[in-house]
């Protein structure tokens, strides 16, 4: 997703490589069935890529890192900044970095806590962050990452809360052949329930379209927000 905020513009977990299938491990892979609306080098320029984590393909692939070095930071979790190497830099649960914007506006992007999976499960999902971005005079924008845990939700709505636009990573994501397919993203459901949580304003859906894994369908999600009562705060992007 390509964020622009406060004077600079953000982008989330590049992919760009092409529908196709993407091997996870041996006799399983996941698929990829539609493209990014934009290329590398349509993007434009870009201040800073906000990566969940680097370790899967529906979030980092072979194009994407070959954008990396294109921008002048990466910020991604401590252990992905050790493996990309080069301009990524590790933010650990609540760590803040800054940028300056053109105007002189100093931007503030937060690392939040987030979880691939249920707990315990770091050893064979990854390392995850999901970001927080503030400034004076602009409204918190929350990217949520590759996050499963509702428990870290509410941390981050004890102390953040009410976030201004939310943007969720769903898909309701579950592998067969690991981590005995319990959800490792958000579902429908939950997002309705984050969306209370952080007192958004609204919620921007990402990572819920395009590859096979990905459960759902854009009015499955719509509904679970209509029948929530929460209709008006969902946008599409």
């Amino acid at each position: 997703m390509l964020i622009e905020y406060a004077g600079l513009r953000f982008l989330t977990d590049p992919t760009f490589d092409a529908p196709g299938e993407y091997p996870v491990m041996p006799g399983y892979a996941m698929t990829k069935t539609a493209g990014s609306p934009l290329g590398p080098d349509e993007v434009g320029h870009i201040d800073a890529v906000l990566l969940s984590h680097d370790e899967h393909d529906d979030n980092l692939d072979e194009s994407g890192r070959q954008f990396l070095p294109r921008v002048p930071v990466v910020y991604t979790t401590v252990s992905g900044a050790g493996r990309l190497g080069g301009n990524a830099k590790g933010v650990a649960f609540w760590e803040e970095a800054t940028l300056i914007a053109p105007d002189g506006t100093e931007v503030t992007i937060t690392g939040l806590p987030a979880r691939h999976g249920p707990e315990g499960s770091e050893p064979v999902s990854g390392d995850v962050i999901g970001f927080l971005l503030t400034a004076v005079g602009h409204p918190s924008v929350y990217i949520s990452g590759d996050n499963a845990s509702l428990d870290y939700v509410q941390q981050i709505a004890d102390r953040c809360a009410p976030i201004d636009t939310a943007v969720l990573f769903l898909g309701g994501v579950r592998h067969e052949p690991m981590l005995e397919a319990q959800l490792v993203t958000l579902n429908n459901t939950q997002a309705t329930w984050v969306a209370r949580a952080l007192d958004a304003r609204r919620v921007i859906p990402a990572h819920f379209e395009g590859w096979a894994h990905f459960q759902g369908t854009r009015a499955d999600l719509t509904l679970a927000f209509a029948e929530a009562g929460l209709a008006d705060k969902l946008v599409y992007t």
